[in-house]
C-alpha cells in the first residue's frame, strides 16, 4: 500500500473529482464531507490512507470560506491520518484578487491563504492559471500551476472562424492574449481600462485593428461580467464583425449571467476549474473539460516525473 494514488472530493466540484478519477481509471476515496448541526463543517476519511500519496480536489469557489474550511480539514485529516504526501488540488485558487494591497489597512488574503494550506499540513499544490503568478511565490511548499489557454486556443481554432483578432480585454492580461494568439496564428488587440472602484471598469481606449474582423476576448476569469460585456460593446463600436470570449474560470457572481445573456457575445467558452448552473448554458456559454490535463498532471506527480511538457 505504500505510496499508493488516491484522490479525495470535497464537495465544490465533485462532478470534476469523479472525472478526473475516470480518467485515471479509479475512483474517489470514501470520505464524509458535510456540516454538523451548528453550522461547523464535519470531515472523516473512510478510506486507509496510511502511508499514501494523497490528492484533494477542491476548487474554492462560492461559497469561498466554507470551501477553503472543507479544503484545510481534508488536508488535516489525512495528514493525522498518516498519508505520505498530500496535494491540494485547487483548479480555482479564491482571494487571488487580493494578492496585493490596493490602500491602506488591508490584508493580503491570497497570502494569508496559502499560509493557511501549508499549515494544515500539503506538501504540495496543483493549481490552474492563477490571477497573477505571483501568488505561487506566496507558497513554501512546491507549486504546480497548470494553463487552460492551450485547451481553449485549440477548441476555437477549430472552429475556424474567419478573420480572427484575439483581444486582451486590459493590460494585464496582455501576454496571456498574446500566448493565444500565437497559438491561433492570429491578430492582437489591446483594450485599456480603469478601475474606479472594485469590480466596476470602464473601457478608456483600444490598441489595434478589429474592424471587419471576429473578436475573441480572452481573460483568466469571469466575475461579474462587466468587463466582458464593455470590451464586447466596444469591439462592436469599432467594427468587429462577431465577439467570442473564452476564460478559464467561469465565477459568474450575482447577474452575470443575465447580463452576459443580453449582450452582443456570440458564446462563451469556460473550463469546467468551476461547476456552473443550468442558466449558463441560456447564456450562451460552452464548458470544456480541463479533467484530461489534471488526470495527467496528478499522474506525473505521483510517478515523479517533469511537468514541463504540459505547459506547452
Amino acid at each position: 500500500m505504500d505510496g499508493r494514488l488516491l484522490i479525495f472530493s470535497g464537495s465544490a466540484n465533485p462532478e470534476l473529482a469523479k472525472e478526473i478519477a475516470t480518467c485515471l481509471r479509479m475512483s474517489v476515496g470514501r470520505a464524509l464531507v458535510g456540516q454538523f448541526k451548528n453550522g461547523e463543517t464535519r470531515i472523516k476519511i473512510h478510506d486507509n490512507v496510511r502511508g499514501c500519496d494523497v490528492f484533494v480536489i477542491q476548487p474554492t469557489c462560492n461559497p469561498v470560506d466554507h470551501h477553503l474550511m472543507e479544503l484545510l480539514l481534508m488536508i488535516d485529516a489525512l495528514r493525522r491520518a498518516s498519508a505520505n504526501r498530500v496535494t491540494a488540488v485547487i483548479p480555482y485558487y479564491g482571494y487571488a484578487k487580493q494578492e496585493k494591497k490596493t490602500a491602506g489597512r488591508e490584508p493580503i488574503s491570497a497570502k494569508l491563504v496559502a499560509n493557511l494550506i501549508r499549515t494544515a499540513g500539503a506538501d504540495r499544490v496543483l493549481t490552474m492559471d492563477l490571477h497573477t503568478p505571483a501568488i505561487e511565490g506566496f507558497f513554501d511548499i512546491p507549486v504546480d500551476h497548470l494553463q487552460a489557454g492551450p485547451l481553449l486556443a485549440d477548441y476555437i481554432h477549430s472552429m475556424n472562424l474567419s478573420n480572427p483578432v484575439v483581444v486582451s480585454p486590459d493590460a494585464g492580461g496582455v501576454g496571456r492574449a498574446n500566448r493565444f494568439r500565437e497559438r491561433m496564428g492570429a491578430n492582437l488587440a489591446i483594450i485599456a481600462k480603469q478601475r474606479p472602484e472594485p469590480d466596476t471598469s470602464e473601457v478608456l481606449e483600444m490598441v489595434g485593428e478589429v474592424e471587419g474582423k471576429t473578436a475573441i476576448i480572452i481573460d483568466d476569469m469571469i466575475s461579474t461580467g462587466g468587463t466582458l460585456v464593455e470590451a464586447a460593446e466596444a469591439l462592436i463600436e469599432r467594427g468587429a464583425n462577431k465577439v467570442y470570449a473564452c476564460a478559464t474560470h467561469g465565477i459568474f457572481s450575482a447577474d452575470a449571467l443575465s447580463i452576459i445573456g443580453r449582450s452582443d457575445l456570440i458564446e462563451t467558452l469556460i473550463t469546467n476549474t468551476i461547476p456552473q448552473s443550468s442558466e449558463a448554458s441560456s447564456a450562451r456559454v460552452r464548458t470544456i473539460s480541463v479533467a484530461p490535463l489534471f488526470a495527467e498532471a496528478i499522474m506525473r506527480i505521483h510517478k515523479d516525473l517533469s511537468l514541463s511538457a504540459l505547459f506547452s
